[in-house]
């Protein structure tokens, strides 16, 4: 779950938004919107620090750029000096993350917000022809708002004078409301009074930030939509992935709002 999502996002405003300092670098750098990214993509991660020249002052929140799929720091290089691993560690389950090898470590100190402007699952329906079909669907806040993510991060260092690997992934926990009709699992959705306390890496997560209720208020406030099957394909980008489309068998599109 949780597979694909779209970010429109500029960190420079992101930065002054969530009072943040802007760390991903002036260039290259991939474009600022996005509406398919997929795992081992390069995303956007706010994660809070101390200044390594002043390590007693309080952490600061910082705007970096990561791999989406998180690599543990004990993953062994390959023969091309890359990370081995079979597969993207782009999800992980909020009530059980931190009992899991590969995240436990990032539980206790490694904890960050991944903005997006809403996320895609995939239901499947028939057709007027009887045959069963994916149908994709949108789902973002009806206000235009960007959601923040409760997600985990990790440093990866690779043999030699290479730099290091930041890597995420993005918490996910039971669904609520409506959005149980589209998938039984859902990001975990942070509001912003929570945000410092689940960043602070020098304090213990509290429990109850890992559990479904603290979406379930945002979770008030989404729209399901249905979508163009050209967001299948990972080679697919642009807005118009997230505009509405005819569900299979309707001639109009169908959007679902939770109010």
């Amino acid at each position: 779950m949780c597979g694909r999502y779209a970010t429109t996002v500029d960190p420079a405003l992101l930065a002054v938004d969530i009072d943040a300092l802007d760390e991903t670098g002036a260039a290259p750098a991939p474009p600022t919107e996005r509406y398919n990214v997929a795992p081992t993509d390069p995303v956007l991660a706010v994660v809070a620090r101390h200044d390594r020249e002043r390590p007693d002052t309080p952490p600061t929140r910082r705007i970096r750029r990561m791999r989406w799929g998180l690599v543990p720091p004990w993953v062994k290089p390959g023969e091309d000096g890359a990370p081995v691993r079979s597969a993207p560690l782009f999800n992980a389950r909020a009530d059980t993350a931190a009992d899991k090898p590969a995240f436990r470590a990032s539980v206790k100190a490694k904890r960050a917000l991944v903005p997006m402007d809403g996320w895609y699952e995939w239901t499947t329906e028939p057709t007027a022809a009887g045959k069963a079909v994916k149908v994709p669907h949108f789902m973002t806040p009806v206000d235009g708002s960007t959601l923040f993510m409760a997600g985990l991060w990790s440093v990866w260092h690779p043999p030699g004078d290479a730099a290091p690997l930041l890597s995420c992934t993005i918490l996910t926990t039971d669904a609520v409301g409506e959005l149980t009709s589209v998938h039984d699992r859902m990001p975990l959705i942070l509001p912003r009074e929570n945000w410092d306390r689940w960043l602070d890496p020098d304090a213990d997560v509290p429990a109850n930030l890992l559990s479904a209720g603290v979406s379930e208020s945002l979770a008030a406030g989404i729209e399901i939509r249905t979508v163009s099957d050209r967001v299948n394909s990972v080679r697919n980008d642009g807005p118009d992935l997230v505009a509405p489309a005819a569900p299979p068998g309707s001639a109009v599109g169908e959007q679902i709002t939770l109010l």
